[in-house]
């Protein structure tokens, strides 16, 4: 029996519920457990290993610049020292159009903007990424 992967070909962003379709790229999808290790006295054969803190990679979005300008001024309300963290799901489809997986996130907020980068001969689209920090992942 094949196995069947799946594809990353189609997802949506929904951000406090909404679906935002228009990313189309999405990087820092990571948890990564940190190891302690503890040296028992008297037993110099190993080292106990032991599991340390999680962390969370933080999350990029990309996508063409659009007219709206809603990306800029979030971060702008963390400059002005207004938090306003927002719940982000990422949800991936398959090829008929059924949700297959959803990674949840709580109270992110963006820690970056990056606007496109111009070049007067350039051909392709004008991008712009958000990087956004997060509490972490939440089990659905």
């Amino acid at each position: 029996m094949p196995i069947d992967f799946y594809g990353n070909f189609r997802f949506y962003v929904e951000i406090d519920g909404f679906a935002q379709a228009v990313f189309t790229e999405m990087d820092g999808l990571q948890v990564e457990t940190g190891v302690m290790e503890y040296e028992e006295g008297g037993s110099n054969g190993y080292v106990h290993r032991l599991p340390g803190r999680t962390k969370v990679g933080t999350l990029t979005l990309k996508r063409g610049v659009t007219k709206s300008n809603e990306f800029f001024k979030w971060c702008n309300e963390i400059m002005d020292g207004t938090v306003s963290a927002r719940n982000i799901s990422v949800v991936m489809y398959d090829g008929a159009g059924e949700e297959m997986t959803r990674w949840s996130f709580a109270n992110a907020y963006p820690i970056k903007w990056t606007g496109p980068q111009f070049a007067a001969g350039g051909k392709s689209a004008a991008v712009e990424s958000i990087e956004l920090a997060h509490d972490g992942l939440v089990p659905d």
